[in-house]
């Protein structure tokens, strides 16, 4: 079954459907405007190709100078992302028979950058987590980021009934989580869910942070929400009415406890304990597969990003080539 495209690419105006027709080297009655319906292809590849075919391009003739035009200089993330957007496309006109232009060989990927996200020491978490200051809510989300090396946005989506205490873990809906092959009837939800693992720290303050509650999210804000907000039953505590706790409110309360001078924006970053977590379990010997096993990572380059070993365990290797017994 075909449908209409949806977003941008179909709200195009006459003439920027003849550019669009003139870029993929087709009259615009015989460019068929239809995309099968398939979730691969998501909101930003519509907005992507629309933004190519679109009217700012009113001079241009080849995909590679819209490109370039549109984002030539954008971060390297975003060249890509908008990139590979228009490359599928230009693959879906293809494969329906439609002679298409070809993305210039000088519009190539860019390998994106390390990543520049600091890795904190052992000793400034366990300082910053035990200031008298901060709340028992703040404690143990950062020991729990910084123990499991999740994601905040996977943590803080945990709910009580989730958790296994006893075994100090708990499922969590990762990034790009795959839905299960569904069966007729089954719900949509129905996600394939990764387990992440704390320890003894998490574990001692996750007992004191949930005392009388058995259900619902872990971490809840402190105010009940606003007459008029709609929210998910399964964001709200049945027990108290206190909502998840956000990502941007979590984000802004370790900045406020960590900025530098008191100038908001210049503390740490919540990913910046999945960071520290992999630096510090690399620094003590992990080899490579655990630490792909503890962060979930597929590919190994991607958890080379995350290790910032210290100047002190680069040091302390160095001395392995020490001759001798000179090693001290």
């Amino acid at each position: 079954m075909e449908v209409p495209l949806s977003g941008p690419v179909q709200q195009l105006s006459g003439q920027g459907r003849n550019r669009a027709g003139a870029l993929s080297g087709h009259q615009p009655d015989t460019l068929s405007w239809t995309l099968p319906t398939r979730n691969w292809f998501c909101r930003a590849r519509i907005w992507a190709v629309g933004k190519v075919v679109g009217s700012r391009l009113r001079k241009i003739a080849a995909i590679g100078g819209a490109l370039e035009q549109l984002w030539g200089e954008a971060a390297v993330n975003t060249w890509n992302a908008r990139r590979a957007a228009v490359l599928s496309w230009l693959g879906w006109c293809a494969e329906r028979g439609y002679d298409g232009p070809q993305v210039p060989a000088w519009a190539k990927r860019i390998p994106p950058p390390d990543s520049v996200t600091p890795a904190r020491s052992k000793m400034a978490v366990d300082r910053l987590i035990a200031r008298r200051d901060v709340h028992l809510r703040e404690k143990t989300l950062w020991r729990m980021l910084y123990e499991t090396v999740a994601r905040a946005e996977e943590i803080l989506g945990v709910n009580i009934e989730e958790l296994d205490l006893a075994g100090r873990r708990a499922p969590v809906m990762a990034k790009g989580a795959q839905p299960r092959t569904r069966r007729r009837g089954a719900p949509r939800a129905d996600f394939v869910l990764e387990t992440v693992f704390w320890d003894a720290g998490t574990a001692r303050l996750l007992r004191r942070l949930i005392k009388g509650r058995t259900r619902g999210p872990v971490f809840v804000t402190h105010r009940k929400p606003g007459p008029g907000k709609v929210l998910s039953s399964r964001d709200v505590c049945p027990d108290t009415g206190l909502v998840r706790l956000s990502y941007g409110q979590a984000r802004a309360l370790l900045d406020t406890h960590t900025a530098v001078g008191g100038v908001p924006g210049t503390g740490w970053d919540l990913h910046e304990y999945r960071h520290s977590g992999l630096t510090h379990l690399g620094e003590r010997g992990a080899s490579l597969p655990m630490l792909m096993a503890k962060s979930r990572h597929k590919k190994p380059e991607n958890v080379r990003k995350y290790f910032h070993p210290s100047a002190e365990a680069i040091a302390e290797v160095t001395s392995l080539l020490a001759p001798g017994d000179s090693r001290r």
